[in-house]
């Protein structure tokens, strides 16, 4: 019987025809197919701030919820191992510190702590209710309300890989952070498909910060030192050089965020002013858990009424804890603390911010003095209108 004999080269002709037929006809089909994108489990959550806007008492908001993961200011232990460096050359290291921590992936804090470690290592680790509950923690249930004195005293010993196991079983991943400066740093993190990620944006009156860093002094002095590119110089800011980059930097991701923003962010801005929630806080928290695809519990919103409705602006020693006091108060303590010098000198350096964020500057120690007069301007009609926009309608 004959054998026909094909050039090999016709063999490899056919063979590439055939292939680009099929990739052809596959194209086709799968253009008319319907396309699922589908979204990462789990919702995520950036707080995004700075020290002394209140913050922490946010943070708490989503901490004390049961299906909420929450770290607080995890960046800390990038900024303390390497606090010889600048903001601007840590900010990558930082993003991609807190992209793991989103992605439950806690071996990135390899760099940063030691080998052997304990819940007890992490910075603020009490500050979570998730790391004091199950299965971080046997001596809470996730539906507790938990204090960061309790935890403390129960919870410390427990392994560091129980951060890890307890972050995969959460439908929520919450964190504060105070670290970021611009908000286009993080439009690696906003594109990426791995990630489900919205942003809070907390702020508040400058005057009312400078006030509650004054309470803070030392505390803040080696972060200041990097925010001002010192080189591990510790600042003390008496000249509100680091308030000046706070107010630019709440001025530019505002900005970035509502002026000809790029789609990706649709739906995932929201700015809050802490003013406006201590004046009304269950409807202000309301709307950030919609934000976040949550609902309020009855026993949460006990525990911030509660929270909110205490007795006076709290003790010094208090500054870095959540305790009940008077938030209304709190929030205008400045205006009867602050000399009416200082508070000319935070507006000259923060008078953008002050503007664009909603509140009215002063003219006078009487003005500043009279508390029938609201600083606080009411919230304009488009102000925010853009954080509220949903893609889904």
């Amino acid at each position: 019987m004959a054998r026909i004999r094909i050039p090999s080269t016709i063999v490899i002709i056919f063979v590439t025809v055939q292939t680009g037929f099929l990739l052809f006809m596959y194209a086709r089909y799968s253009s008319f197919m319907p396309q699922s994108e589908e979204k990462p489990s789990q919702v995520h959550i950036l707080i995004l701030s700075s020290w002394r806007s209140g913050s922490s008492f946010v943070g708490q908001l989503f901490s004390q919820h049961p299906s909420v993961f929450y770290l607080m200011e995890p960046a800390w232990h990038v900024w303390v191992t390497m606090y010889q460096n600048s903001a601007k050359v840590l900010r990558m290291a930082v993003r991609d510190l807190v992209r793991s921590a989103f992605l439950c992936d806690m071996s990135v804090f390899d760099a940063y702590m030691p080998w052997k470690r304990n819940l007890s290592d992490l910075f603020q680790w009490a500050a979570s209710r998730a790391l004091c509950s199950a299965p971080a923690c046997d001596s809470f249930q996730r539906t507790d309300i938990t204090s960061e004195m309790a935890c403390k005293t129960l919870c410390g010993r427990y392994p560091f890989s129980k951060v890890e196991e307890a972050c995969k079983t959460y439908s929520h991943v919450v964190i504060k952070e105070v670290r970021f400066f611009d908000l286009k740093v993080l439009y690696p993190l906003l594109t990426d498909p791995s990630l489900n990620l919205k942003i809070i944006h907390l702020v508040r009156d400058p005057r009312a910060v400078v006030k509650s860093r004054e309470q803070s002094v030392k505390a803040l002095a080696r972060d200041n030192g990097i925010v001002l590119s010192t080189n591990g110089t510790k600042v003390e800011d008496s000249k509100y050089r680091v308030m000046q980059e706070v107010c630019r930097s709440h001025v530019q991701i505002y900005e970035t965020a509502t002026l000809k923003p790029p789609n990706f962010l649709k739906g995932r801005y929201l700015m809050v002013r802490f003013e406006d929630l201590v004046r009304d806080p269950l409807s202000e928290i309301s709307e950030m858990y919609k934000f976040a695809d949550l609902s309020l519990t009855p026993r949460l919103n006990s525990w911030i009424y509660n929270i909110t409705h205490g007795q006076g602006p709290g003790k010094k020693k208090e500054a870095f804890k959540i305790t009940s006091r008077d938030a209304v108060s709190v929030s205008q303590a400045w205006r009867n603390v602050l000399s009416f010098q200082k508070v000319k000198k935070i507006q000259e350096v923060c008078k953008g911010a002050i503007s664009i964020l909603g509140y009215q500057l002063v003219d006078s120690e009487k003005e500043q003095r009279d508390l029938t007069l609201d600083l606080v301007l009411p919230r304009r009609q488009n102000q925010f209108s853009w954080s509220s926009f949903n893609p889904k309608h």
